[in-house]
């Protein structure tokens, strides 16, 4: 799990968790969790994230 939010904070980059949270739908706790690995996001979250940021769900939540 630590890879993938390693992988959520290189891909926010400069943005604030509030910004990215507010354009994903979610709250910035819930960003911050994943960010921290305490949780992992939905199947439906995982693919507006994936969205947002221009990748494949692969490469953020399955890639090694």
């Amino acid at each position: 799990m630590n890879k993938i939010a390693e992988k959520l904070k290189i891909l926010r980059g400069n943005r604030s968790q509030k910004e990215v949270a507010e354009a994903l739908g979610i709250t910035p706790a819930a960003l911050s969790n994943y960010e921290q690995g305490i949780r992992i996001p939905r199947d439906e979250t995982k693919k507006e994230i994936a969205k947002f940021y221009g990748v494949s769900i692969e490469e953020i939540f399955f890639a090694q």
